[in-house]
């Protein structure tokens, strides 16, 4: 079979492998799409501090099951899956609590250990979640950012009937504010400084955008939520002006939930947080309930995930996907390759 490696920094390779086998509790995939996030372009620009090369790539993706091992009772062939990417020790504090997401030794599929980007993948069925046979190859290859969107929104967590901020509209900060409105919120307030972005987000039902290149913030919250503000404002941009628009503007009492990754360390004004009370959250990855509630919200239509598709590409032209994303940021939400294409 075909497998792409990385082997440096901007350097692609597609080597022939033999199939793996499966064994009594694998079950072998014929990968079908893969999405690229933003963590592949640091790995493909050498920027990702916990990758090293050569490393084959893929963490968000969909397939169908062509064999399972012998012990494999609830996943048959025919089946559309995708697969969860964490690899967890299971025996650190985080695992033997139910939060392996947290794992100590966390290894993630396409960084830290080989991933799902060759012709068939083979993997223990613990990692595999079927979706429904109607839902899209595409589509199935979103569940794992949207299951990251997912259990970011979980950290508030009841959110039926809140008022939600979400700052950036990027792929994640759109999962986030189209997951809460899903999972009951009030209404929604997306911001950004790229019109294209918060198009987007109107187009996938977002109750009010709003450009902070053009708009002040905090008077936009105002005018949206009325003088108490939102319950919770997410930050999914994750820089000093985006954390700092929330801490200065949050309602005093409030939460704010941290999504993005610092590419720094963060210079932001916490003697206001702390005479504001406010609640400092973070959220990590995912667990298996958020794929499962994420698969649950498209198959709904509560989530809508064709709008974010930007562009798809072949498998054998990787590399210009991740050209197509760097001359093309500004307007790029998701790119797809076609593995078997």
């Amino acid at each position: 079979m075909k497998q792409q490696v990385m082997t440096e920094p901007g350097k692609i390779i597609f080597q022939e492998v033999p199939v793996p086998e499966v064994n009594s509790h694998d079950v072998k995939i014929r990968i079908e799409n893969i999405g690229i996030c933003g963590s592949d372009i640091h790995v493909y620009h050498g920027e990702h501090p916990f990758t090293s090369y050569p490393v084959t790539q893929g963490h968000e993706v969909s397939g169908e099951i062509v064999e399972v091992g012998n012990e494999v009772k609830d996943l048959k062939p025919g089946q559309k899956v995708t697969i969860e990417p964490q690899v967890t020790c299971g025996h650190c504090h985080p695992c033997r609590h139910g939060k392996y997401n947290l794992c100590e030794e966390l290894k993630v599929m396409g960084f830290q250990t080989t991933g799902t980007a060759s012709e068939y993948f083979v993997c223990d069925e613990k990692y595999v979640t079927p979706v429904p046979q109607s839902m899209s190859f595409e589509e199935a290859a979103m569940i794992e950012p949207l299951a990251v969107a997912v259990h970011a929104v979980k950290q508030m967590g009841d959110i039926r009937g809140l008022d939600v901020v979400v700052i950036g509209a990027g792929p994640i900060g759109n999962l986030v504010a189209q997951s809460a409105k899903g999972m009951g919120a009030r209404k929604i307030m997306i911001t950004d400084v790229s019109d294209l972005r918060l198009e987007k987000a109107k187009e996938c039902g977002i109750d009010v955008c709003v450009n902070t290149r053009t708009n002040d913030f905090g008077k936009a919250l105002v005018d949206t939520f009325g003088p108490d503000k939102a319950d919770v404002i997410y930050d999914c941009a994750g820089n000093d002006i985006t954390m700092g628009q929330a801490i200065s503007h949050a309602r005093k009492g409030s939460v704010i939930v941290l999504v993005a990754v610092f590419a720094k360390m963060a210079n932001i004004d916490l003697a206001v947080a702390n005479d504001h009370e406010l609640d400092l959250k973070s959220t990590m990855m995912y667990r298996h309930d958020d794929y499962v509630d994420a698969i649950q919200l498209v198959d709904e239509g509560k989530v809508q995930l064709r709008p974010l598709i930007s562009k798809q590409f072949p498998f054998e032209q990787y590399l210009d996907a991740y050209q197509y994303i760097d001359d093309h940021r500004e307007t790029t939400m998701k790119v797809i390759i076609d593995v078997q294409k």
